[in-house]
């Protein structure tokens, strides 16, 4: 391996080298501490590749050097020489033509040291220390896209480290008195440190996504789906993942749909209008969207979609400036803009607003918010949208067709609310009304106080930004509402069972109206993302949003909820809920540690806080306050809800530290949120439900929700969205590998009770079963394997294997493993534990068969052996390749497994349509579920008597593969005259009872016992074939032998007996798998 030449700049660096080879221009030195036989240098990995190269150096570049005149030539030249050869090595590598130099070298040096197969794609790398014990030491830390690796060589000791990134359950930064700043990364059990490392941020950032990217393509299928840009990891890249990093992060901020990516970014200043200052901060440019964030995110925001924007113009002054206009007489002008011809050519030709001639603009130019309200482009969509399906949809909101406001019964109430519309209306006139206001600390605080009932469904499209999905989508909802009518599937039957307990207290949904108009939007839903579907608490939301918005926006609030602002909260395991339940435990810790304290256990906490979570607080707080709180997160996302939530354990915080148990503390929160109002709610107070409560509890002391609010912002507004986003990657990770591990104790526990393997073989047995599926994905794009993960499915069935992945386990596992045709062993293996013909097989099936090899009885394993030799199991085998004896390819193997003996295909289908819990309209019936479980708890022992006989080619293999069993064993000899006895025995006793079988003999009653013995239909069948085909006579009629025979022959040969009974041990079987299945793939 050739590397570019360094200058050595350690002071007495060459004590470290011991002379070797030199001659007029170069040296050769060994390293102190490699040893005789170890590599070094600077050129090789090993002494024949170093002997090689120095001979080349010799042979080609020392009579070219003597020309030279100077020292300096010299140099240059041999530098260049060894980049060529290194591009040259480097040729098939995945090392790209404009990869930097040390890069390259990186790679080469990354793929000898750990030898992986050569789809390992390097992602990165880094010098830094790990720590072992209390000692540093300094090497190389190598991030590619399936696995964490560390090499480090110093003074003689060599340390290798190799992680895969799906057995990490905790990255995070740490610090403590030895180490300042380090990564701790624990793995199985086992903590890491690494430290010293020049950016450290950024390679936090860069391994907690590569964590993160595994995580989902291996456990969460749900979420990996959803995200084409992972489908393919040899694409994988250090800049595409801290561009994706950076697009994430600012899609959470602007609330954009999620297919924007972040392009451009530009430090420049905003001209603020009604603060007449301009405010210094960043231009964030997307295929769609130009955003603007002033460095103090709360100071100042804007939001400008290209389909708003009729011009955009640069001045011809100094300053920098490009001025864009928009509909509704309003303009924003961005100054001291880095490449600014460029940056207008492109925002021209992307939003197709070009000005056909060029624009002279004053530097006084007035730029005006006119407040003429929403785009006149979006109220046409929407007034056609509406038009086309306004005899099925309402267009208006729940609340204006229930409550009314009656104007001339104006009591102080209305009058506040009223104060509240005249506030938003003087911030419209100042900062523009629509999608392009500005957003000002001033629109924060209103928000706070609670956005009046008239403007609440506009200001939630608003800050939510389901109104740019749905000025994208015009048309779109009257569509899915049409396709989706009529369709009947499990979500619109639990659509059906909870639409009346939404709301149930709510006259718009003790109407038809109201109920018709809830089923449509979650209907529609969940037809739209059908891998959601229906979640419980949607319909909870659902309502709320359908009281305050039209129904075609309360199902664009919906989407930007459920695939935005709450990621994966409303999918079958409900992981974005339990993430952000994690967080809520971190942030409690920081800002409550007396409450950590008094509290031993945090799950407390997640059990009290998942309804806050999935419902908003919708479900725990009367809804006149819960509709603040919706206010508040749908402008500051989850950050409003977990502040609310640290807001109302600090205000319970005496009470709570005085509990004694949990249920004490559920009661203590129960009684305040009862006692929670909102005293400037318009509502009637027969929809309210905190004015419904009885003398006694009102005893208490009431909370009113704005201040509640209010404190909530005062005391934990600092947190920052990026501390939240960085959190929710952190315990993303920590949350799936907890829900993997319960998979893993769930199934132990199952399976234990089947077989006689201790918990902890079997815990290792699963972890290797497990962690061979997964290498089988790791260089496999769209590995079919993934597809057959789903987590929704019962424990048993979330993880199973095909039939390649199971012989790569069976040669690692079996003690029958060194038998010649231990391949076509492992093929009949799979298929007789491939009941039901899939092609694959689960955990508790792979666990059985190992558990008969090792713990099963004499008669049990001779079972095991004869049932591989007769269908469905058994099939002849014949490799296509005979220079490569018994050993069958991956694509002969995956063939023989597909081959079926068993009944014709519609049949198959039929009776497993019959016998799926899952069988008709996507509908999951328990009770098919249950039945599989009584059978197979009260399934009787096979009964020897039941099995089929072995026919001739059947037995011949049979003695083969017990001759292969014997082979290598201390008692070979005795093994085969044992075997050799036993099989001439049988061949005896099958020849006498032909004899008897043939129709020449007399003796009749000896013919029919021996018919009798062999089975009345296969005699029958013979006589049969002897009357159809006049030439059977001529032929041998077919012998064959039943089990009883076999076993009860075997059972005579002592040395059989015992050679089947001897004890073996799985434990070093199950070690030598662990260590050997990665290195099984690698290039070493």
């Amino acid at each position: 391996m050739w590397l570019k030449p360094e200058e050595v700049l350690l002071k007495n660096a060459l004590k470290l080298w011991l002379m070797e080879r030199s001659n007029d221009y170069f040296v050769l030195q060994r390293r102190r501490g490699y040893g005789e036989e170890g590599g070094g240098g600077l050129t090789g990995a090993n002494r024949e590749e170093i002997t090689k190269h120095w001979d080349w150096l010799e042979e080609n570049i020392m009579k070219t050097l003597s020309v030279f005149d100077s020292n300096e030539d010299i140099t240059n030249f041999v530098q260049g020489k060894i980049r060529g050869l290194i591009a040259e090595e480097g040729k098939h590598s995945f090392a790209k033509e404009d990869d930097p130099e040390k890069f390259r070298e990186a790679l080469l040096k990354f793929e000898k040291c750990f030898g992986l197969p050569e789809q390992e794609k390097l992602v990165t790398y880094y010098s830094c220390s790990y720590w072992k014990g209390r000692v540093p030491c300094q090497g190389w830390l190598y991030l590619s896209t399936n696995f964490l690796s560390f090499y480090s060589f110093l003074l003689g000791s060599e340390i290798k480290l190799v992680i895969s990134w799906d057995a990490v359950s905790k990255l995070e930064k740490a610090s403590n008195v030895i180490l300042t700043e380090s990564i701790h990364v624990c793995s199985q059990g086992e903590n890491h440190y690494f430290s010293m490392f020049l950016h450290i941020n950024q390679t936090y950032l860069l391994m907690e996504q590569l964590a993160n990217y595994a995580i989902k393509r291996l456990f969460d299928k749900e979420t990996f789906d959803n995200d084409p840009i992972l489908d393919d990891p040899l694409q994988i890249t250090k800049r595409g993942l801290e561009n994706r990093a950076h697009s994430e992060q600012f899609i959470a901020f602007y609330r954009l749909p999620k297919e924007e990516t972040l392009e451009e970014v530009h430090e420049c200043f905003l001209w603020v209008p009604f603060s007449h200052f301009n405010t210094y901060g960043k231009m964030c440019i997307s295929e769609n969207y130009i955003c603007f964030a002033s460095q103090d995110g709360n100071l100042c925001s804007v939001i400008i979609p290209l389909r708003e924007v009729l011009a955009i113009d640069k001045t011809n002054d100094s300053s920098k400036s490009v001025v864009i206009s928009i509909k509704g007489k309003t303009a924003f002008r961005f100054t001291e803009v880095n490449d600014l011809e460029q940056l207008v050519t492109k925002l021209r030709l992307r939003c197709g607003a070009a000005s056909t001639r060029y624009h002279d603009i004053s530097t006084e130019v007035a730029i005006s918010s006119d407040s003429s309200g929403p785009s006149d482009n979006l109220e046409e969509q929407s007034m056609t949208c509406q038009k086309e399906c306004s005899k099925t949809v309402n267009t208006e909101a729940l609340m204006r067709v229930f409550h009314p406001q009656n104007l001339e019964t104006l009591n102080s109430k209305m009058l506040k609310e009223k104060m509240k519309e005249q506030s938003w209306n003087i911030l419209f006139a100042e900062c523009g009304r629509g999608v392009s206001m500005f957003r000002t600390k001033k629109t924060r605080d209103l928000v706070v106080r609670g956005i009046p009932e008239t403007l609440r469904g506009e200001l939630w499209m608003l800050f939510s930004g389901a109104v740019n999905d749905m000025a994208t989508n015009p048309g779109y909802y009257a569509e899915v509402v049409e396709q989706s009518l009529g369709t009947s599937n499990l979500a619109t039957e639990e659509i059906e069972r909870d639409l009346r307990r939404s709301l149930p207290e709510h006259p718009a949904f003790q109407s038809d109206t109201g109920i018709s108009a809830l089923r449509r939007v979650l209907t529609a839903y969940a037809y739209r993302n059908p891998k959601i579907g229906y979640c419980q608490a949607m319909n909870i939301l659902t309502s709320v949003l359908l009281l305050y918005a039209k129904e075609e926006e309360a199902f664009w609030l919906l989407v930007a909820v459920c695939e935005r602002m709450l990621p994966d909260y409303f999918n079958r395991r409900i992981i974005g809920a339990l993430v952000d339940q994690a967080v809520f435990e971190e942030l409690i810790r920081d800002h409550l540690p007396q409450l950590t304290e008094h509290m031993a256990d945090m799950t407390f906490f997640s059990s009290v806080s998942l309804s806050w979570f999935l419902t908003l607080f919708i479900s725990v707080l009367p809804i006149e306050s819960a509709v603040n709180v919706v206010d508040c997160f749908f402008y500051d996302g989850i950050k409003a809800i977990l502040q609310l939530g640290l807001a109302i354990l600090d205000y319970n915080l005496d009470k709570l530290l005085t509990c004694k148990d949990d249920a004490e503390a559920v009661t203590a929160l129960n009684r305040f949120f009862d006692n929670v109002t909102n005293k400037d709610s318009p509502l009637p107070s027969s929809v309210q439900q905190g004015s419904n409560m009885s003398d006694e509890k009102s005893s208490h002391i009431r909370v009113d929700i704005t201040d509640l609010i209010r404190e909530s912002n005062e005391k934990y507004g600092n947190i920052r969205y990026e501390d939240i986003y960085s959190m929710r990657c952190r315990n993303r990770l920590y949350v799936i590998q907890t829900l993997e591990e319960t998979t893993k104790q769930n199934v132990l526990r199952v399976v234990s009770q089947d077989v006689k393997l201790s918990l902890h073989e079997l815990d290792e047995l699963y972890v290797i079963f497990k962690k061979e599926l997964f290498l089988s994905c790791y260089w496999c794009l769209n590995c079919p394997v993934l597809k057959y993960h789903d987590p929704s499915l019962p424990y048993l069935e979330q993880y199973q294997i095909d039939c390649q992945q199971f012989r790569v386990l069976y040669h690692f596992l079996s003690p029958w493993a060194h038998s010649a045709n231990r391949d076509s062993l492992a093929l009949w293996t799979f298929r007789l534990l491939d009941e039901n013909s899939d092609c694959l097989i689960n955990f508790k099936e792979f666990s059985s068969v190992i558990d008969i090899m090792y713990n099963g009885s004499f008669t049990e394993k001779l079972k095991l052996l004869f049932k591989l030799h007769i269908p469905p199991a058994y099939t002849d085998v014949k490799s296509q390749d005979p220079s490569k004896g018994d050993e069958l390819s991956k694509e002969e193997l995956l063939h023989f497994s597909q081959l079926h003996v068993s009944r014709p295909a519609n049949e198959k289908e039929a009776e497993s349509v019959k016998n799926s819990p899952e069988k008709g309209k996507g509908k999951v019936d328990i009770q098919t579920y249950l039945n599989q479980w009584q059978e197979e708890l009260f399934k009787k022992e096979e009964n020897i008597k039941n099995l089929p006989r072995m026919n001739q080619s059947q037995f011949i293999q049979f003695s083969k593969t017990l001759y292969n069993l014997f082979h290598g064993d201390p008692e070979e000899e005795s093994l085969y005259q044992a075997i050799a006895v036993v099989t001439s025995l049988l061949l005896k006793m099958e020849e006498v009872g032909r004899k008897l079988h043939s129709p020449m003999s007399s003796a009749k009653g000896f013919s029919g016992t021996v018919c009798a013995s062999r089975g009345p239909s296969e005699g029958t069948t013979e006589n049969h074939l002897r009357e159809k085909d006049p030439s059977s006579p001529k032929q041998e009629p077919q012998w064959s032998f039943a089990f009883e025979q076999i076993l009860a022959s075997l059972l005579n040969e002592p040395a059989l007996v015992k050679f089947f009974e001897k004890p073996v041990d799985v434990k070093p079987r199950l070690e030598n798998a662990k260590t050997s299945q990665l290195r099984s793939r690698t290039k070493i």
